[in-house]
């Protein structure tokens, strides 16, 4: 039928890829109290850097017997635009990398998702680039002149990759860790991190939110 739901059968799965143990840590805490996913979860530990995102994005949905499986860039990121603070949560509608764009699915949706599952935190909607390494002070402005909110390593290859395996949801969402008046650098950011913590223990809800939306015919 031309106007049938995008899979057929089970729910496509949900692939959610980050970098760290302490971000899979976190997403994996959350999955307890995140209510009944409405597919398959999979929390993928990438490694650092966007060569070690692209590898282990590409084994896992290479192996995938289910296409159409959703994939969530997550994780920490550093914040770009003065004013943001440790815990603000960065939803991208497209993300970048030398030259190249990949367009988001459904950012609006999924950022109100996120202002229900964390009330009180700002969520900012916008470009999430890439880099090769940790971004410090005098490389922000330049970032941020390009029209980005926001700079992770793993989020641009990662849906870049999921997307040259087949088409399929994509998005990234990033909890702020480092910010322009809030660098790791600085003794005060411990209590940051542990914010940053909190909140992307608490985004699940919204993921799986954005991933029903996804599963429903399409218009």
């Amino acid at each position: 039928m031309a106007d049938g739901p995008r899979t057929a059968g089970p729910a496509a799965p949900l692939l959610i890829a980050c970098a760290l143990g302490i971000e899979q840590f976190a997403l994996g805490r959350g999955r307890g109290r995140a209510g009944a996913a409405p597919g398959p979860v999979t929390v993928l530990r990438t490694g650092m850097g966007p060569r070690a995102a692209e590898a282990a994005v590409a084994r896992v949905l290479g192996e995938d017997r289910a296409p159409g499986t959703a994939v969530l860039a997550s994780g920490f990121c550093a914040g770009l635009l003065p004013g943001m603070h440790p815990g603000d949560l960065v939803v991208a509608d497209e993300t970048r990398e030398a030259g190249d764009s990949t367009v988001c699915t459904g950012p609006g949706l999924l950022a109100e998702a996120l202002a229900r599952a964390v009330p009180g935190r700002a969520v900012h909607t916008g470009p999430l680039t890439g880099s090769a390494h940790v971004v410090r002070g005098h490389e922000r402005a330049g970032l941020r002149a390009t029209g980005a909110i926001a700079v992770d390593m793993e989020s641009a290859a990662t849906l870049r990759t999921a997307l040259r395996s087949g088409p399929r949801p994509v998005a990234a969402v990033r909890v702020v860790v480092d910010a322009p008046e809030h660098e790791l650098v600085r003794i005060g950011t411990v209590r940051g991190g542990i914010s940053a913590f909190r909140v992307l223990r608490a985004v699940l809800p919204a993921f799986y939110e954005w991933h029903r939306s996804s599963l429903l015919p399409r218009r």
